[in-house]
């Protein structure tokens, strides 16, 4: 009895093991369409409202889900009068608090790094420029994090129980 409940157990959890992957695969598509979105926010905001940069960083990460928003919401703490960071320093320190917590890999996060390093230090238009070319970047990260979501999340929800019966029958 107590063997079988072993092997259950041993299939079960290598297969939420598959099934988490799949779900990181299927995320990170959406997690970089959000960016993308809160990116056009931003030069909206930049271009349009004449938002400060940390009021602008505010209100995109108040109308994002976490943990976007968090990394947003995060940068504008950074840049406020308390902690009196620079832009690059601020997003720099909210990248390491959220950035895990996302299914982006290091690709994405290379983008907004270069795009923290310019923001706030030019003009409006320059600016503008540079939030476009993040967001074409992300743009072409999306599609090969489409093309992996199709290509790898089935197989990872397979092969998590596949994996996990071959164990069960090697233990057997």
């Amino acid at each position: 009895m107590l063997k079988w409940f072993g092997a259950a157990l041993v299939i079960l959890s290598g297969g939420l093991a598959g099934l988490y992957q799949a779900r990181q695969f299927a995320a990170r598509p959406r997690q970089i369409r959000e960016l993308i979105l809160a990116l056009q926010r931003l030069e909206t905001e930049i271009s349009y409202g004449f938002t400060p940069l940390p009021r602008a960083l505010e209100r995109i990460g108040a109308s994002m889900k976490m943990p976007l928003s968090g990394l947003f919401l995060e940068a504008a703490r950074g840049m406020g009068p308390q902690a009196g960071l620079s832009v690059q320093e601020s997003m720099e320190s909210s990248l390491r608090l959220y950035w895990g917590q996302t299914s982006m890999k290091p690709a994405e996060r290379e983008v907004i790094r270069q795009l923290s390093i310019v923001l706030g230090t030019s003009d409006r238009q320059d600016q503008m420029k540079h939030i476009a070319l993040a967001a074409s970047q992300l743009k072409h990260e999306e599609a090969a994090a489409r093309e992996d979501q199709a290509r790898y999340e089935k197989m990872s929800k397979s092969l998590g129980f596949l994996i996990s019966a071959l164990i069960v029958i090697l233990i057997f």
